[in-house]
């Protein structure tokens, strides 16, 4: 078993960085299917999110090296980014996709979005088939987390999330929402998130914007709003107190000479742009224009900051459940190693025994069921015997660092073949018989 995970995230990289590293929806199924034909990786999943980009992978024969794959797929020299980069193997993976997962590792600690975009990485990666065994078993752990510390602990109580955030600066800086005029564009999960969090403050009228029509107008009239075709975007956004922004475009789509046409139209007052898409939809130079002010996904951490304070206890027990958790799912996958050498063992023993039964059933000539029932007993209270010190000793092991040397002594003792790897998880899904 070796896990590993490479990534940058809101924390080890800035947004101009995250950017580089960002991967379209569109674009994920290919991009999966890349890492999982990069050498020495047998499974494979990438996370995509404005805050994050973790590949995550199993590796055969002491790992891959997953730096080279980030080069070669970015076409960068990753070493530049060494300082951004974080990568874990083993345990620390582990531990890192469960704090993902249960959004203890998010901007806003506690946020219920990422355990769906990490849902939404591992439908990808299974529909491609490049996660199908011990990842498999990893990721779907990683939700069980999630699940138990959401249940268990209050850190998802008063739930935040990055648009409810957004909305909450937007007070911060109008007093009131009444009245304001708001534009989305994208009709995706954070702008369903924004619009639902404007209408509850008092938000007046609501415009949405999207490149499929259709798909602005489901959300418009979700909440009352009003779609209007993409065409007409830089003709009627000055119309906007406050835009807020989410699309997949690969550049910004508000730039500089947008927001002077905007400024002019409203006769110079204010206008505020959220921006949290991943690369961002508005170009930074939007921001140098007075009457203009754009927060992106870096300047929300500020606001994050108080929820993060509010929530340190339950935070904590979150952790607590983390950390019980990763020993519990390292003890299994340890187990889960040694269930091929044990059902050998009992294939091989197994053999023997019905071999020595052949062999001496002529000699010993017609027998009554009695008969038959009372050496069958005998002989399997035999093997029982036989099996049962090695197999004790290869589960005790399992969970020691001596493991793969027990199991490879034991392999030599009685001359075990080993099988095919997927054998192997077919094993351990039946599990042993002893």
């Amino acid at each position: 078993m070796t896990f590993q995970l490479i990534g940058v995230n809101h924390r080890t990289a800035p947004l101009e960085v995250r950017e580089r590293f960002a991967i379209s929806e569109s674009k994920l199924p290919a991009a999966v299917q890349q890492l999982a034909q990069h050498p020495g990786v047998e499974e494979g999943m990438i996370v995509s999110t404005c805050n994050r980009v973790e590949l995550l992978a199993r590796s055969r024969n002491g790992g891959s090296d997953l730096r080279t794959f980030l080069s070669q797929y970015f076409q960068i020299d990753a070493r530049e980014f060494d300082q951004h980069l974080y990568e874990y193997a083993d345990k620390e993976a582990i531990r890192h996709l469960f704090r993902v997962t249960s959004s203890l590792d998010s901007m806003v600690v506690g946020e219920p979005q990422v355990l769906g975009q990490v849902k939404e990485a591992y439908a990808v990666a299974r529909a491609v088939g490049t996660v199908n065994s011990q990842l498999d078993a990893l990721v779907t752990r990683a939700f069980a987390v999630a699940k138990k510390v959401r249940t268990e602990t209050a850190v998802g109580s008063s739930a935040v999330s990055v648009a409810s955030v957004a909305v909450e600066l937007a007070k911060k800086i109008f007093g009131s929402l009444s009245g304001k005029t708001v534009m989305l564009v994208g009709a995706g999960k954070m702008c369903e998130l924004a619009a639902r969090h404007l209408l509850a403050h008092g938000a007046g009228s609501i415009f949405m914007y999207n490149r499929t029509y259709e798909r602005a107008q489901k959300l418009a009239q979700k909440f009352g709003g009003q779609a209007l075709p993409w065409d007409q975007l830089y003709d009627s956004a000055d119309k906007a107190d406050i835009v807020i922004t989410s699309t997949g475009a690969p550049v910004a789509i508000f730039r500089r000479e947008h927001a002077e046409r905007f400024l002019a139209r409203r006769r110079n007052r204010p206008m505020f742009f959220i921006d949290i898409a991943v690369p961002r939809d508005v170009d930074p130079e939007v921001n140098r224009l007075d009457g203009i002010f754009v927060y992106d996904m870096d300047d929300l951490q500020q606001v994050v900051s108080s929820h993060v304070a509010d929530r340190g206890r339950e935070a904590q027990r979150a952790e607590d459940i983390v950390n019980d958790e990763v020993e519990r799912f390292l003890a299994r996958m340890q187990t889960l190693d040694v269930v091929p050498t044990i059902v050998s063992l009992q294939d091989h023993l197994e053999t023997i025994r019905q071999a020595e039964i052949d062999r001496v059933r002529g000699r010993l000539g017609e027998l009554t069921p009695e008969q038959e029932l009372a050496i069958e007993a005998m002989s399997r209270g035999i093997i029982n015997k036989i099996m049962h010190t090695p197999i004790t000793t290869l589960k005790t092991a399992a969970r020691e660092e001596q493991g793969t040397t027990v199991i490879d002594v034991v392999r030599r003792l009685f001359n075990l073949q080993r099988k095919p790897e997927k054998d192997k998880s077919e094993s351990a899904a039946n599990g042993a018989k002893h």
